[in-house]
């Protein structure tokens, strides 16, 4: 879904090679003049997916805004790690809020701004899944049906990791969390629950919905950049793999969030006004187990014996997902 249209050619890698493009085509990562808005120092853990994800989405937010941004941040795993008093990584305009009101907050100051004629300055709210589907879902839905000028970010990791991996609205079926043991003849995390929240800020009809991952940067990079100079509600969905709650390899963070699209649990969209507009075609597709079997949230399912009734049940909603999207 690049914007530029560059073409890369494929040496039996996914590398991406930055240094063969002219300057302006290079991503936001790759230009030493990047703003660098989550530095180091801060304390996530080694291959946190959230880390990743929040440098390459607010890098991004600056150089489409000049500089102007001001960020909310939910209570979660990315506060924690990136202030621990009197410490700050952060280097925007940055506002703590508590874990299920960023969204108001963000609206209160997209407001002031209004207020103050500067049209230019705009606003992030960032949320983990907790902050996001559950706790802040209320203030997410007042903040869709304003359509207040805000760019809402989730960092989706699928779990309340800073609590201690309890079971979220955004836990996928047959996970093992700290609330959903693997226990009994339907273990982890049940069939048929949570709340797909990309869908219901399209069903809000706001101007701009998307969703990606940070094993496609230059597709999450050009979808902020596209969000930032618009108006109103936007909404962008990011899933970044937790190697402490998935029970997956440091370095294999990549590797999880590609699987997760290449074999279509994960769609990676975007949609106008609740209309869905473009998808990223899956490139190699893979079944589940390719994702499952490198998580240790779901080795219940392979040992002692492999479960593939459930396996099953997940591949369908992974077809399922597929066709609806038309990601072949």
């Amino acid at each position: 879904m690049s914007r530029n249209g560059v073409r890369f050619f494929q040496v039996g890698s996914f590398a991406v090679g930055n240094r063969l493009l002219d300057p302006e085509d290079r991503t936001v990562q790759a230009d030493e003049q990047r703003s660098n808005s989550l530095t180091s120092g801060h304390r996530a853990c080694q291959g946190c997916g959230e880390a990743l994800g929040a440098r390459y989405v607010l890098d991004a937010a600056m150089r489409a805004s000049n500089g102007k941004v001001v960020v909310a941040n939910a209570t979660g795993c990315l506060e924690v790690f990136s202030t621990p008093y009197p410490e700050s990584s952060w280097r925007v305009p940055w506002m703590h809020s508590l874990f299920g009101n960023v969204a108001a907050v963000a609206s209160g100051i997209a407001a002031a701004l209004a207020v103050q004629g500067r049209d230019g300055v705009r606003v992030v709210a960032q949320a983990g899944d907790g902050g996001t589907v559950d706790i802040g879902i209320g203030c997410l839905s007042g903040m869709f049906e304003r359509n207040d000028d805000v760019l809402f970010v989730c960092y989706d990791n699928q779990a309340y990791m800073n609590t201690g991996v309890q079971r979220s609205g955004s836990t996928p079926p047959s996970a093992r969390t700290a609330t959903t043991d693997a226990v009994g003849s339907e273990p982890g995390a049940s069939f048929g629950q949570g709340k797909d929240v990309p869908a219901i800020a399209r069903a809000h009809g706001v101007p701009y919905v998307a969703t990606a991952t940070i094993a496609d940067l230059r597709d999450l990079e050009g979808k902020i950049e596209k969000a930032i100079p618009m108006r109103g509600s936007r909404y962008v969905h990011v899933l970044v793999p937790c190697p402490l709650g998935w029970g997956s390899a440091p370095a294999d963070t990549i590797r999880v969030a590609r699987a997760a699209t290449e074999c279509g649990l994960f769609p990676v969209y975007e949609a106008e006004r609740g209309e869905v507009v473009g998808v990223t075609r899956i490139r190699r597709k893979v079944g589940v187990d390719e994702y499952l079997s490198i998580q240790g949230r779901f080795s219940h399912l392979y040992s002692p014996v492999r479960r593939a009734d459930v396996i099953d049940r997940i591949q369908k909603i992974a077809d399922s997902n597929i066709r609806r999207f038309r990601l072949e």
